[in-house]
């Protein structure tokens, strides 16, 4: 029976993670480790400061004291003797879509399995409602997983409509959207009245074209989209060449 270990970044006791272990189990065995408590954000952030805490809880899951990439790293890399055929990570609170990849722990979970050899996927609700909709997603991909050939360091990141399963009109494969800038950040006081500031909400959509990850949730959708580790921009090589070459 297919291995997979399960991840997030909303915590180890998050609906979402729950609902991807209820949705997974009956079709392979499973390994939870995740956050302790809600890392959203935390991006490909490793904990290299301090030693980490690895607790077994009451349900079977484990929980760390760190990071999304911490725990699958820990997942993967020799805490248990057999190593997972799958990595998944969410179900998120919320969807991941444009540069939302930039942020996300829960992309960054899945990016850590895959770095380290293990074929992954992200999944996001884009709502906190239908759980069950984005499990039953999940249930299907896995099934076909073997079927799935990807070029290397690549993994798939999956948003789910926060509709009813009966309600969502299909799968489509999707590139990333972007957004515009974010919002000025909110200055707030803190009881003794020093200033803080709270990280303001994302911007607006600056490119939701027909063919992205924001236009298929919008239409009811499952958005699939394959991402690559690899940031170089290639097509700018020769010019950055060029523009070297002319210091000189």
């Amino acid at each position: 029976m297919r291995k997979l270990l399960l991840s997030n970044d909303d915590g180890v006791h998050a609906p979402g993670l729950r609902a991807l272990y209820e949705a997974l189990s009956p079709h392979a065995r499973i390994r939870v480790v995740a956050p302790d408590r809600d890392k959203s954000g935390a991006s490909n952030s490793l904990t290299l400061s301090r030693p980490l805490a690895l607790s077994d809880l009451e349900n079977g899951f484990y929980s760390v004291d760190g990071t999304p990439a911490d725990c699958v790293y820990l997942g993967v890399n020799g805490v248990w003797d057999e190593k997972p055929d799958l990595v998944i990570s969410g179900i998120n609170h919320g969807g991941n879509l444009g540069d939302d990849v930039l942020y996300s722990g829960t992309v960054a979970a899945a990016m850590e399995g895959r770095n380290l050899g293990m074929p992954a996927i992200a999944m996001s609700l884009v709502g906190t409602r239908h759980f069950d909709s984005a499990g039953r997603v999940a249930a299907s991909l896995i099934g076909a997983a073997d079927q799935l050939s990807l070029p290397p360091r690549s993994l798939l990141n999956v948003n789910v409509p926060d509709l009813p399963w009966e309600s969502i009109r299909g799968f489509r494969v999707t590139r990333l959207g972007y957004r515009g800038p974010a919002a000025q950040p909110l200055k707030v006081r803190d009881p003794r009245g020093r200033e803080r500031y709270w990280i303001a909400g994302v911007g607006e959509n600056a490119d939701d074209g027909p063919d992205t990850d924001f236009a298929a949730i919008q239409a009811g959708f499952v958005s699939i989209t394959p991402l690559q580790t690899d940031l170089t921009r290639h097509a700018a090589l020769d010019d950055v060449q060029g523009w070297l070459d002319a210091l000189t």
